[in-house]
């Protein structure tokens, strides 16, 4: 289920070798500011992990690139404003799981179709979700949460920073996996929830390490798992969903770089190219390892399979736990 288990995503990430382009948008791209919208608040860790490869990939090219964020919806506000822009390879998209395919199936009405308005230039980030739980809970593994669980179904809640989201669809994935019966408390403003669960009034999370990080440093909360293939660099001391027992468990949130879907391939593979480069930076990689994202990287037809069948994921996951689509 990994992003980066999926497709090939070198060690290295120089798989990607610079594209030789041609056409004259391509040699003289870019010659001028570069927007990306971001469609989440300023401070997230989606805006977080975009602004750290940008920078790079500003250097790289010779031109400023702007952060726009554009929160609301799930992220669908500002996708329908990049999908709506004018396709010259100037302004961006910095997308992710959720506006480009769980809310597929989560809404009515989108704004946009996104994989007939947008492109994938590639997945740059993947956040390995962190099974984590209150201190006051007691509960210490993986074994323990699920057998928990089990005697008192739907007793234990957890926490997201919305309907829909990666984290909300991991805690519902968890619970089809462990065949147990969780309740969802999604949440307007996340930053409540580290408080929370430290209180224990929310008891679990299946997160992104910056959303946990606070109160598993403060030792209010502690960190069960990571459903991934690997431990993270962060956190070694926690096991993987595998070591911990449970490997049928694997979910991450990722977050990649977007484009309207008539701009010129040669600047998509321009793009992809400085963003594979990019991500080979050792001051990026350490930026992500701060914050507990796993650098991925994928050529453009990789980042199209990928996208179609994280749609087909997230479709069959929200389809099972039966959650009712918005207006």
């Amino acid at each position: 289920m990994l992003l980066y288990k999926k497709f090939l995503i070198a060690a290295g990430l120089g798989f990607c070798t610079f594209v030789l382009v041609s056409g004259a948008s391509a040699q003289n791209y870019p010659n001028r500011p570069i927007t990306v919208i971001v469609p989440f608040a300023g401070g997230s860790a989606s805006d977080v992990v975009s602004r750290i490869v940008l920078e790079k990939m500003s250097s790289i090219l010779g031109q400023p690139i702007v952060v726009d964020n554009k929160p609301g919806a799930g992220g669908n506000v500002g996708t329908a404003l990049a999908a709506k822009s004018a396709p010259d390879g100037y302004t961006l998209l910095g997308t992710g799981s959720g506006p480009m395919a769980a809310n597929l199936a989560l809404y009515n009405k989108l704004g946009y179709d996104p994989q007939k308005d947008l492109i994938m230039i590639s997945p740059f980030a993947s956040f390995t979700i962190v099974v984590t739980a209150s201190e006051k809970l007691g509960v210490k593994s993986i074994e323990g949460l699920i057998e928990r669980a089990r005697k008192e179904p739907g007793a234990l809640n957890y926490g997201s920073v919305g309907i829909g989201s990666s984290q909300h669809l991991a805690g519902e994935y968890f619970a089809q996996v462990a065949g147990v019966k969780l309740t969802h408390v999604p949440y307007r403003n996340i930053a409540q929830f580290g408080p929370d669960i430290m209180a224990g009034t929310v008891q679990l999370g299946f997160a992104w390490y910056p959303n946990v990080a606070g109160p598993i440093t403060a030792n209010g909360a502690i960190a069960l798992a990571v459903a991934g293939d690997n431990r993270l660099a962060i956190l070694p001391a926690t096991p993987t969903a595998a070591e911990a027992g449970l490997p049928e468990y694997k979910f991450d949130g990722w977050f990649g770089l977007g484009a309207p879907a008539d701009v010129p391939q040669s600047v998509l593979h321009k793009l992809n190219a400085v963003l594979n480069d990019a991500l080979n930076d050792p001051a990026v990689r350490a930026g992500y390892e701060k914050i507990g994202a796993v650098p991925v990287g994928l050529s453009l037809d990789q980042a199209k399979a990928f996208h179609a069948s994280e749609i087909a994921k997230y479709r069959e996951i929200i389809s099972k736990a039966g959650i009712t689509k918005v207006e």
